[in-house]
């Protein structure tokens, strides 16, 4: 969750690592360092909180130097303060880490016997006095090789030497890492993002390798020392879209470019003139698909509920979704005729990437559903959908989630029609409906006044809840996510039937509601839970389709989306809750496009 980058180049690096650091901040941290080599000696240099501090010690006392490392931090251990930020470093070493060595405090009891002190609380700072240990009795390449087979856990390193000081180190198992390649200088970087105004060229680490960058070359090793090639990839010029331009946050801008991107991927995957969806050479034969298995965490995991709802109405394969990080873990047992899908916005999660990686070494059929079609998930799927969202860099997911949304209904369509699950015409229709959505969600993105009057009646709540049923109820926890992540306001999303299994005993006079109620099949049963939540004195926002007048008695807010095909109606719901979090925590004056203690891309369990 933590980001990094390195440079050796034949110029002074430390404003070109505070460029790529910035770019790094969507991440989410709490701290930030830099070390440089200058005059012979590492010179470290770090700070509590943003990125514009550090920068203004260096302007006080720069960091002079060819080569560096830097690093934005997120907690995982020990407080965010000073001492604990990265980098960490003895005289002769100096490290940045992403990710969590599991048996730290082992190693740290083992070198303190062997005399070395330690000066944080962290982790990281095991594999500064390893190094340092065995840079006095090995070369550069066994003292690496032996540092790393002693951690457990996951990493993405990025490392400097006092003594050989025209080269920089990265090492990967499990936490991403990139490097780049430039003219006389390279880099390393937690991902392409960060390297992009440097490079378009780039490599990626796979779990076991290590790196060293030289100013005109770059050498990989494997998990055996063994010296590799590596392939390296061409990316597109995208550095406009990552551009806040008009907008107040990349937030509010990502939410305004739903209409757009949802019509960019419909668009890489239909054939207009034939209305046919794009979609080819499965891993398993759609006939022969057993079962279907959603695989994700978080906002990918609410788009993974989305798809089961779908799958079980057009299909008549059994599907289950699960949440990564159990998923991993559990005794599931896994079978070559079933399909494994697993999703994620940055294709870095460290828990969805883990259980691929443990369906992989069962030899199951795995697809992957991305954002960047570089990461670790889209290379080891054996086949990728990317959602074409382009650079998403508010932390709370918007516009990925509504193109993860639009690829799993795109390919529930298309399996459905291969096993002749739907007619012909049917799909037709379907597909036609679908064709409808950029408009219509362009309709929905207009009454964000309407929204912005609702908020106020948010923002001394001590907790709300979100209701819904059938397709709605997935959206209703995302949008209950969405206020969480945003606001820092308790939110629950719950399927409507149980308001009287527990939930309704939190209703009390003037708790805010919201209530998904599209005019589907369910439509009638989700009045009836309302009107329990209004018996109560709940305030209710009612988000629906429905044009009628005889459901507003006692409603303090309507909110009108328009009228489509009832299963695509979620694309709709979800744009005035993305909406009112955003609100609510504008007017609460919350930090919006980095909410408090999370990262954009969680590569940490």
């Amino acid at each position: 969750m933590c980001g990094i980058i390195g440079i050796v180049s034949n110029k002074s690096v430390s404003a070109s690592i505070i460029g790529a650091l910035k770019k790094l901040e969507y991440r989410g941290y709490d701290s930030a360092g830099i070390s440089t080599i200058s005059n012979g000696q590492i010179n470290e240099q770090k700070c509590t909180g943003r990125v514009d501090n550090l920068e203004k010690i260096l302007f006080q006392n720069p960091s002079n130097g060819d080569l560096g490392i830097g690093h934005v931090r997120w907690a995982t251990h020990g407080m965010p303060n000073q001492i604990n930020a990265h980098p960490h470093s003895s005289e002769v070493v100096s490290v940045v880490h992403n990710g969590i060595i599991e048996n730290s405090d082992k190693l740290r009891k083992e070198f303190e016997k062997k005399g070395y002190s330690f000066k944080s609380q962290t982790d990281t700072e095991v594999i500064t006095v390893m190094l340092t240990d065995f840079l006095k009795k090995e070369n550069l390449i066994n003292c690496i090789h032996k540092t790393l087979e002693k951690l457990e856990g996951s990493f993405a390193l990025g490392v400097i030497f006092k003594d050989f000081n025209n080269l920089v180190v990265g090492a990967r198992r499990g936490s991403p890492l990139a490097v780049g390649y430039g003219h006389n200088e390279n880099f390393i970087g937690s991902d392409s993002y960060a390297l992009k105004s440097m490079t378009n060229k780039i490599s990626y680490l796979d779990d076991g390798d290590f790196c060293i960058l030289y100013k005109e070359k770059v050498e990989f090793y494997n998990s055996d020392k063994q010296k590799i090639n590596k392939e390296i990839f061409e990316l597109s010029n995208e550095d406009n879209i990552a551009d806040k331009g008009d907008y107040k946050d990349f937030m509010s801008k990502e939410i305004n470019e739903q209409s757009a991107t949802t019509k960019k991927c419909i668009n890489e995957y239909l054939d207009k003139t034939r209305n046919e969806i794009n979609i080819y050479n499965l891993p398993i034969d759609p006939k022969k698909i057993n079962k279907i298995r959603l695989i994700a965490c978080g906002t990918a995991y609410h788009s993974c509920l989305m798809s089961k709802y779908w799958i079980e109405e057009f299909t008549s394969i059994d599907v289950e979704a699960d949440i990564a990080s159990e998923f991993r873990y559990r005794k599931v047992k896994l079978n070559p005729n079933d399909l494994y899908i697993f999703v994620s916005q940055s294709g870095e999660t460290a828990d969805t990437y883990a259980a691929l990686e443990k369906c992989k070494k069962n030899k199951v059929k795995t697809c992957g559903i991305v954002n960047v079609v570089e990461s670790s998930i889209a290379r080891s799927a054996d086949f990728v959908l990317p959602i074409h969202a382009g650079p998403e860099i508010g932390v709370a997911s918007t516009k990925a989630f509504i193109g993860q949304m639009i690829v799993l209904y795109l390919l529930t369509l298309k399996i459905a029609k291969e096993r002749n699950d739907v007619s012909v015409e049917e799909y037709t229709k379907l597909v036609l409906d679908l064709k409808k959505i950029p408009n219509l969600i362009e309709e929905t993105l207009n009454k964000q006044k309407n929204i912005q009057v609702i908020a106020r009646d948010f923002i001394n709540a001590k907790g709300t809840m979100y209701l819904g049923r059938g397709y709605s109820y997935p959206i209703a926890m995302e949008g209950a996510l969405k206020l969480k992540e945003l606001s820092y306001i308790h939110a629950e999303g719950y399927a409507a039937g149980e308001m009287k299994h527990g939930p309704l005993a939190l209703i009390e006079d003037g708790m805010p509601v919201v209530v998904l109620a599209p005019k589907d099949r369910f439509f009638e049963k989700t009045i009836s839970n309302m009107q329990e939540v209004i018996a109560r004195g709940g305030k209710v926002l009612m988000i629906t389709d429905d044009t009628s007048e005889t459901t507003n008695e006692n409603i303090r807010f309507k909110f009108q989306i328009p009228k489509t095909n009832s299963t695509i109606n979620s694309f709709l719901l979800t744009i005035p809750l993305q909406f009112l979090a955003y609100h609510v925590a504008l007017l609460k004056n919350c930090d919006i496009d980095k909410p408090r203690n999370l990262a954009k891309s969680v590569t940490v369990e």
